[in-house]
């Protein structure tokens, strides 16, 4: 059972307790420890003092709730590194569609330019044949 006293209104009143089990420790803590990253259904209710099945409680939601929050910063670094990642990937891809693009326009060039010699070639040949044609003339006038 709680017992309560009257305190006068106008003096503080200041509460403190230790989570360590050793009552006699030295390092107690101001009650109540915060957790303002958490949504308040999720905030650890105040123990029952007289309770140590309470402040047990209390101390496993505490440390519930500290796990919880370093779970939490740890799936925004990994979001955040899931962007990078992303982000790189496009890139990548983006490279690999650009060189993908060029080596398909290198061989496009490259017969287009295979094509022009061959015709070169042939009209080369052609004008040689034409030439002896006209000096055959020439030589036959």
């Amino acid at each position: 059972m709680i017992t309560t006293a009257r305190v006068p209104a106008d003096k503080p009143v200041r509460i403190a307790f230790s989570l360590n089990d050793s009552p006699d420790d030295a390092s107690s803590e101001n009650f109540p420890l915060a957790f303002p990253e958490l949504e308040q259904q999720l905030q650890p209710l105040p123990p029952c003092h007289d309770s140590k099945e309470s402040m047990q409680v209390y101390k496993q939601h505490c440390k519930i709730a500290e796990e919880y929050h370093e779970v939490k910063k740890e799936i925004a670094l990994l979001e955040e590194r899931k962007k990078e990642l992303i982000a790189r990937l496009e890139q990548v891809e983006k490279e690999s569609m650009d060189a993908a693009q060029l080596a398909k326009e290198y061989a496009e060039l490259t017969e287009e330019n295979r094509t022009l010699k061959l015709a070169q070639t042939q009209c080369v040949e052609q004008l040689e044949k034409l030439r002896i044609q006209y000096q055959k003339r020439q030589g036959s006038s």
